[in-house]
């Protein structure tokens, strides 16, 4: 079975934004970058699961976030990077929603449509609901980058944190996911 990395989008690929709609002002982590290509390159797919609540709240439109996407996409096709597919949540947190993380949906879909071992794969997020998702899906680890809202999380929710492994980056993820530690 095929083996995957889950990845939340804002502050964790790219810097946060305040409910970014301009794809002009995406700005991808050099360390992403870098941390992606290694693992693509070692035969993970890549998925990103991402909740864009600014459609929910009026915001921006879903062709906002579907061109901010897919200039993050472009940027890593550059270097050679392929996401399989971009999961998107664009209800605001009270509105009902099938795969508002930190519902693990999107990865039961993912894992039907790419055949994947849930148990072999991993989640990567900057927040506490993108942790969540991957435990609710049952992936091998979910991992807390220091990135975006990642060290604010890290310092509030250190009691939550006990199944998760936290590190500053993608980069220093791709390092603990390929040395399997």
């Amino acid at each position: 079975m095929a083996k995957a990395v889950f990845l939340d989008r804002d502050g964790t690929i790219m810097k946060e934004g305040d409910y970014l709609r301009d794809p002009a002002q995406v700005e991808v982590f050099p360390s992403a970058l870098t941390g992606l290509k290694r693992l693509a390159d070692s035969g993970f797919l890549l998925f990103i699961v991402t909740n864009q609540s600014g459609v929910g709240r009026g915001y921006f439109t879903m062709e906002d976030v579907n061109k901010v996407n897919a200039r993050v996409v472009a940027d890593f096709a550059k270097i050679g990077v392929r996401f399989e597919k971009t999961y998107i949540a664009p209800e605001a947190p009270d509105q009902p929603s099938r795969g508002r993380k930190p519902s693990p949906q999107f990865l039961f879909d993912a894992r039907d449509e790419f055949g994947l071992s849930l148990a072999e794969c991993y989640m990567i997020g900057d927040k506490l609901i993108d942790l969540e998702c991957g435990w609710n899906a049952g992936v091998m680890k979910s991992i807390l980058v220091r990135t975006g809202y990642g060290v604010k999380v890290e310092h509030e929710s250190a009691d939550k944190l006990r199944q998760a492994v936290v590190l500053d980056d993608i980069q220093a993820a791709a390092r603990f996911i390929l040395d399997g530690k």
